[in-house]
């Protein structure tokens, strides 16, 4: 059977201009695909954001649409930009200007996972690497903005919720001597991809249910956020970074005991989410 490049959730009636997303909890492994690497079954899926699309699929409930990718990230990462090809993994490829996600293995077909352990024992055919992001880069990415176009029309405005999970560790020396570690990270690169109303009210929703919030900090958005958000056009994008020790045992990659009651949480903080935009009143473009 071919495999998906993703599902959408639709809800029964579209009332909401928010737009959820997960394009890094894709968990379909083509046997193929594990064939090619030298990594176990287990290890291949530490760089995977693994459940978060449990977490946030109560979203149709709400009004809201819900975009979750199906192919893995160490098959291809969603969150960088199609050209971001890595010459060290790829044959055939001529060195580019520095960039450092590209550089540290991270780029469009990662060549490494977490904690830079090598997928492959060595390089990759450039025709692989274009197949996947034609199979599916490119069309996840078109049916996202299809997505957020129609919120846009609908609703006069358009919002992303780029939903992603964090090692727990990343967070190490963040606190700063706050009296608890950040359990969400909101990221909406420092103002440029959402007004600053919207990012207030996704904060203010988290806070409610108890999580502890920063912005920007280590995360602040990467490529879809960057992409995305376009507050002058009234598109709007924010990332959402989840301690995935809260949900998970990260070493396990099983759900912990506290999946059911935190995913109950993010439920309440989506149905807030969602009538952002609702209130009739349109916000300011800057």
């Amino acid at each position: 059977m071919t495999q998906k490049a993703y599902d959408v959730l639709f809800p029964e009636r579209r009332t909401s201009c928010v737009v959820f997303a997960s394009p890094h909890s894709g968990r379909r492994y083509a046997p193929s695909f594990l064939k090619s690497s030298v990594l176990d079954d287990h290890t291949i899926r530490s760089s995977e954001d693994a459940f978060v699309d449990l977490l946030i699929d109560s979203a149709p409930q709400f009004g809201a649409v819900f975009l979750r990718a199906e192919a893995p990230r160490a098959f291809v990462d969603l969150n960088r930009a199609a050209a971001e090809l890595d010459p060290a993994l790829i044959e055939g490829l001529r060195p580019q200007a520095h960039n450092p996600r590209v550089a540290s293995g991270l780029g469009v077909v990662p060549r490494v996972v977490a904690n830079g352990r090598a997928i492959y024992r060595g390089k990759i055919p450039l025709q692989e690497a274009q197949r996947r992001i034609d199979r599916f880069w490119h069309p996840y990415h078109n049916q996202l903005q299809v997505l957020l176009d129609e919120a846009r029309a609908r609703c006069g405005q358009a919002l992303l919720i780029d939903c992603h999970s964090m090692p727990h560790e990343a967070m190490d020396g963040i606190a700063r001597g706050a009296t608890r570690r950040p359990d969400v990270v909101l990221g909406d690169r420092f103002g440029a991809a959402a007004h600053g109303e919207i990012v207030d009210r996704i904060e203010t929703a988290f806070r409610a249910e108890g999580f502890t919030v920063t912005r920007n900090s280590p995360f602040a958005g990467a490529y879809i956020t960057q992409a995305y958000g376009r507050p002058a056009r009234k598109q709007h994008a924010v990332q959402v970074e989840i301690d995935r020790s809260i949900y998970m045992d990260e070493r396990r990659i099983v759900p912990n005991a506290h999946f059911d009651e935190v995913r109950a949480r993010i439920a309440r903080v989506i149905a807030e989410i969602a009538t952002i935009g609702q209130e009739r009143v349109p916000l300011a473009a800057e």
